[in-house]
């Protein structure tokens, strides 16, 4: 896909989902796309209500920014996930509440509810800390996505992927809703997982979970 004033425009009417769904406040949190050459990703340390087509920022694969404003502090992580992962276009991160509490234990989300399955694993793994910004985060995100489409950063909050910005941002809602029930079950008790075999069936209904035949041509 190519930058385009229309491309520039969709990442920012989801970068306010982000606010308006409650996975972040105030400038916290980030989104990219991939583009030809390399990605448009949100800038740095801006209310997303006041960005127009403008402050979204161009970056090269070789990691040169380009535009009229600094990329996030997270760009690092965003270009080598796009770099890494060629069936994804988008990449989400949000500081949401309950995943982020999830992170600061260092603690992931396990196989205590089937929708687990959603990120495409039998958990939802919690990736090491290292400093933002850094190469270090970046190769720690991608380890804990290794054959998954959602992560917690220790320390620091959660990342969701997409093809397009809608299934990210529904993966990254879903993400921060097993968290919160993860959180409120152990607040109760001690929450009884699901084995690897049901967990296995899970995923092989995953497959096809959601998806709606084609209607037939008229």
């Amino acid at each position: 896909m190519q930058d385009s004033p229309n491309l520039r425009r969709m990442l920012i009417h989801y970068a306010r989902q982000l606010t308006l769904q409650g996975l972040t406040r105030n400038t916290s949190g980030n989104l990219s796309h991939r583009i030809d050459g390399g990605m448009l990703v949100t800038p740095t340390g801006m209310d997303y209500a006041r960005l127009d087509a403008d402050d979204i920022v161009r970056v090269d694969a070789d990691g040169s920014a380009h535009g009229r404003r600094l990329p996030s502090s997270e760009w690092r992580f965003h270009r080598d996930i796009l770099r890494e992962r060629p069936e994804i276009s988008v990449v989400l991160h949000a500081h949401s509440p309950c995943a982020t509490s999830l992170a600061c234990l260092r603690e992931g989300i396990p196989a205590f509810h089937y929708m687990v399955a959603v990120a495409g694993g039998a958990d939802i793994r919690c990736g090491g800390y290292a400093t933002f910004g850094t190469a270090e985060l970046s190769a720690l995100a991608l380890e804990a996505l290794d054959g998954r489409r959602a992560c917690l950063l220790a320390n620091h909050g959660m990342i969701a992927l997409g093809a397009d910005f809608d299934s990210a941002l529904k993966l990254a809602i879903e993400v921060e809703t097993l968290a919160e029930m993860y959180c409120r079950a152990r607040q109760i008790g001690t929450p009884v997982l699901l084995d690897a075999a049901e967990m296995a069936i899970v995923l092989e209904k995953f497959r096809h979970y959601g998806k709606q035949p084609p209607l037939p041509a008229v």
